[in-house]
């Protein structure tokens, strides 16, 4: 992943996440937005301690 990938990613996470967490569905969306892989947002979510709640898929 790009460092802008990786910079926008972090800025949109932080825009999503309430009170450091996001849904499933929200982070599957950003995803999508972004065109980068679910597990890319899991990872880069766990780098700034917001977890994902209410999972639908088990993909984070």
């Amino acid at each position: 992943m790009s460092e802008l990938t990786k910079d926008k990613l972090k800025e949109r996470l932080q825009q999503e996440a309430s009170k450091q967490a996001i849904t499933c569905e929200k982070a599957r969306a950003l995803a999508e937005e972004l065109q980068i892989p679910y597990d890319q947002i899991g990872a880069m979510a766990d780098e700034l301690g917001i977890k994902i709640r209410a999972c639908q898929l088990g993909c984070f």
